[in-house]
């Protein structure tokens, strides 16, 4: 039995069509008189020989013997098994074929014909505007399935990056998203109830870019795919989804993501002077509209927490932050998650429904491969590249407690 299409091509790519006949007539005859079979497993060995049967025809050039074609019967479906295998457009970067044939394109290893096949689909899909197409064989989109998992990585090593908003979409489009609306109204029996519109704001992400080099020795080429798949996932995390969430904090928004800091326009309406005091933070949640403040945490510095919050006290000389022992968050402060960003200036406190701000990654991370820059010292350059945009997306979700500059302590 054989757990994926894969394994079963690579057990009979180098069977004869008359084996792969003998076995699916087998296989047949194990659904008509077995009760208890497989059948999910049968149906991917069946895939599987039918994928190492065109291959066999491709190598003989008889891609056109109609009459080889129509001798090979799926008796699972009941239907022809056909020439190749056919791959989805929409789904191609989700494909376990394209998987695999992505880390052995950049290890250098050799494909099978379905993997070249995926690649081939991929890169015709890839069709990128702001540039990312490339003549080069070795460049290509990072698997849906291994960007997750750095994004996932991610969210687990804390950060903002790990509460915001992630989107998927294109750039340079306007969409609306919904906050916190009004009350439904009491209803009077039989009476017609009017439509009301919902409240929105509209963003529009950028095409900004985002460029990596690493350089990795050819002992690579004898890694084996997970083990190189573990090593993409931390080195991307450390530097594309790293940039991010520094942006989300300190952006400038030119050429770059907008960050909360710098992106707000902050005023007596939304700011409060942190004193070191218990009222600090109550005054900030005071300014913080109801719809808002339900999932509203507070961000920090690590520096930040132990020296201004973790030594206040309430008027009863409780302390305001609670360690969380039993959870993976950090604590509490007033029932507020306290979510630590050393991006956060020292003595700057960001109290936010940070639902309202995120980050978009339109299409994912695009990895090139070279050999030419590194050729005497025995490396392979890797470059990673991506297209993201992060901002605030509503302004008035966020409060900022920020310690007096040295200016205004000098006035008062």
């Amino acid at each position: 039995m054989f757990n994926t299409v894969q394994e079963a091509f690579n057990h009979y790519r180098n069977s004869s069509l008359e084996d792969i006949e003998t076995r699916a007539g087998e296989i047949k005859g194990t659904i008509e008189n077995d009760p208890d079979a497989d059948i999910t497993k049968l149906n991917v060995e069946i895939e599987g020989l039918n994928q190492a049967k065109a291959n066999i025809q491709d190598k003989e050039n008889n891609e056109g013997d109609g009459n080889v074609e129509n001798r090979s019967y799926n008796p699972i479906t009941g239907g022809q098994i056909r020439g190749q295998q056919e791959l989805n457009k929409d789904t191609i970067f989700e494909s376990n074929e394209y998987r695999s044939a992505f880390f052995k394109t950049m290890l250098g290893q050799d494909l099978s014909n379905i993997e070249q096949r995926a690649f081939n689909t991929a890169q015709e899909v890839e069709s990128r505007a702001e540039g990312f197409a490339s003549s080069s064989n070795s460049s290509a989109v990072l698997p849906e399935q291994t960007l997750n998992e750095v994004i996932s990585k991610a969210r687990t090593q804390g950060g903002l990056i790990s509460h915001v908003r992630n989107f998927n979409i294109p750039t340079k489009i306007r969409i609306p998203i919904g906050t916190p609306s009004s009350m439904a109204n009491w209803h009077v029996e039989g009476q017609e109830v009017q439509a009301e519109r919902p409240d929105t704001v509209n963003i529009q992400f950028e095409g900004n870019e985002i460029v990596k080099v690493f350089s990795i020795s050819v002992k690579a080429q004898t890694m084996s795919i997970s083990a190189f798949e573990q090593y993409l996932v931390q080195e991307l995390t450390q530097a594309v989804v790293e940039t991010i969430d520094y942006a989300l904090v300190n952006g400038t928004g030119n050429e770059q993501g907008q960050g909360i800091l710098t992106g707000i326009t902050w005023d007596t309406s939304n700011t409060v002077e942190l004193t070191g005091d218990y009222a600090d933070f109550t005054k900030a949640l005071a300014l913080m509209k109801r719809g808002y403040n339900a999932g509203a945490k507070f961000a920090m510095s690590n520096a930040t927490l132990y020296n201004t919050v973790y030594g206040v006290m309430d008027n009863k000389q409780r302390p305001i932050f609670i360690q969380d022992a039993q959870n993976e968050s950090v604590g509490y402060i007033f029932g507020k998650e306290v979510i630590l960003d050393d991006h956060i200036e020292d003595g700057t406190i960001l109290l936010g429904n940070f639902q309202y701000a995120g980050f978009n990654l339109p299409q994912g991370i695009a990895l090139e491969q070279s050999r030419e820059s590194s050729f005497r010292s025995g490396l392979i350059d890797f470059r990673a590249m991506a297209i993201a945009d992060c901002k605030p997306l509503v302004d008035e979700a966020f409060v900022k407690l920020s310690e007096p500059t040295k200016e205004s302590k000098a006035k008062s």
